[in-house]
């Protein structure tokens, strides 16, 4: 069967031409980037073992089974990360709360930086990139997951401290900056049935999916330097009620921030700290 005759084969099954090509292109061996040269040789005829693979991807795919999963590899923030059914699939919105946290980040000065439930390391280490400067350290209550991020940072040479605990638990000292994209779906959501291959304890948050955003709101404070910002990503419907999460607890310059779709993906605020401005205060007023 010719390459052209297996991606028109695949695509009948139901999966989409991206989705069809990377797993012709890893039951080849070829690099997953290099679809360029599935055109240059869509007369070339695939072998019956390099067939049998693309089968049994297909089925797996077919299973929803995320693609990450099946590669073992996610491109995240231009960082290619190692990526198993230990850790949640990073998903391109959360690139955004990045976005967020690399706007509150001094480009060149010291900063510190904690990422609580780091999973895969994705925050973390596209933090850690794109800011060498900062001290960045990130929390994840599973040895497994943190297995995964301590491959991914050396893998990719960057520096993070990891610890493992449940959000601020185990953490000593204050930081500049805490992202988090935590688990923010509600226990009974009929949405979990379709992320089944990933862990759920990464996945759902209690009966309105904010028991971990609550629990993060309210250890946070003593981990925050003066002026410093908590960030946190959450569901497509879940800003406001964050946002008054946020207000109810004592944190002010609340705000959200939105994906490419629109959607208010990401929540954050100032901790007010008693006493007089401090210069940190001041400079990171002024960069907001």
């Amino acid at each position: 069967m010719k390459l052209a005759e297996c991606l028109r084969r695949t695509q009948s099954l139901g999966l989409d031409r991206l989705d069809a090509q990377l797993l012709l292109l890893f039951a080849l061996g070829r690099p997953l980037h290099d679809r360029a040269w599935l055109l240059a040789h869509d007369t070339d005829e695939l072998d019956t073992a390099s067939l049998n693979r693309l089968e049994a991807l297909e089925q797996r795919r077919l299973a929803g089974e995320p693609m990450a999963y099946i590669t073992g590899i996610r491109e995240f923030f231009g960082l290619p990360l190692q990526i198993d059914a230990r850790v949640l699939d990073p998903r391109p919105d959360t690139e955004t709360l990045v976005e967020w946290a690399l706007d509150r980040l001094p480009a060149q000065s010291p900063c510190t930086v904690i990422d609580l439930g780091t999973g895969s390391g994705a925050i973390a280490l596209a933090i850690k990139h794109q800011r060498p400067h900062a001290v960045v350290s990130a929390v994840d209550a599973s040895a497994d997951a943190l297995t995964v991020a301590r491959h991914n940072a050396a893998q990719l040479q960057l520096a993070v401290h990891f610890i493992q605990g449940h959000w601020l638990c185990k953490v000593q000292g204050a930081f500049d900056l805490i992202v988090s994209n935590p688990p923010y779906i509600r226990a009974d959501d009929p949405h979990l049935a379709s992320l089944r291959h990933e862990p759920l304890q990464a996945l759902a948050s209690g009966a309105d999916g904010l028991e971990d955003i609550r629990a993060i709101i309210g250890q946070a404070p003593v981990h925050l330097n003066a002026g410093g910002w908590l960030l946190l990503e959450h569901g497509y419907d879940q800003a406001e009620a964050v946002r008054r999460l946020f207000a109810q607890a004592g944190w002010h310059n609340v705000q959200s921030r939105r994906d490419l779709a629109g959607i208010e993906r990401c929540t954050g605020a100032q901790y007010r700290h008693p006493g007089p401005p401090t210069d940190t205060d001041r400079v990171i007023a002024n960069k907001g």
